[in-house]
C-alpha cells in the first residue's frame, strides 16, 4: 500500500505508522523530553510519538511548536517523519529546523483506512517536491493507540 503527496522537506523516515484525525499543537500538545502527547481529550493522549511515522491533518497553535519539534528532534524524540493533509508553517519550519521529512496531501486519504494502518510499519521518502509514503510490514507487539 503506497500513498503519494507533496514533498515539502526531504528526507527520509521509518517507524510505526501513528494516525490520528485531530489537529496537533506541539506547543503545549507534546512533551518536548518525552514525545508524549499530553494534550488532554487528544486521542492520542498519552502516545510517545518518538520514532514514528505520524500522521494528522494539520497543526494548530502557537509558532513556538516550531522550536518544539526542534527541541524533539535533537533529544532524538521527533517522530521519523510527519504526513499532512495540509501543512502549515509551523509544522514545515519546525520539520526544517529538526530535519524531519514532511509531507501533505497524500492520495489516497489514510484517514479513510485508519484502522488498519494505525501500528504498521511505514517509510517515508521525500525528495524535491515528491513525497512517498509506503507500508512495509505489521509491527509485532504494537497495539492500536488511537
Amino acid at each position: 500500500m503506497a500513498f503519494m503527496g507533496r514533498g515539502l522537506v526531504r528526507g527520509r523516515g521509518c517507524g510505526p505508522l501513528v494516525v490520528s484525525e485531530e489537529p496537533i499543537s506541539f506547543y503545549g500538545g507534546v512533551d518536548p523530553s518525552t514525545g508524549m502527547i499530553v494534550e488532554k481529550n487528544h486521542e492520542l493522549y498519552g502516545r510517545v510519538i518518538a520514532g514514528t511515522i505520524l500522521v494528522f491533518p494539520y497543526g494548530k497553535g502557537s509558532t513556538v511548536g516550531s522550536y518544539t519539534l526542534l527541541r524533539l528532534a535533537r533529544r532524538g524524540k521527533a517522530p521519523a517523519g510527519i504526513v499532512n493533509i495540509e501543512s502549515e508553517p509551523i509544522v514545515v519550519t519546525g520539520c526544517l529546523l529538526g530535519g524531519i521529512p514532511l509531507m501533505d496531501n497524500p492520495h489516497p486519504n489514510p484517514f479513510e483506512l485508519k484502522r488498519i494502518l494505525s501500528g504498521l510499519k511505514a517509510e517515508l521518502s521525500v525528495e524535491e517536491g515528491s513525497g512517498l509514503l509506503r507500508v512495509v510490514s505489521i509491527v509485532r507487539g504494537e497495539e492500536e493507540g488511537a
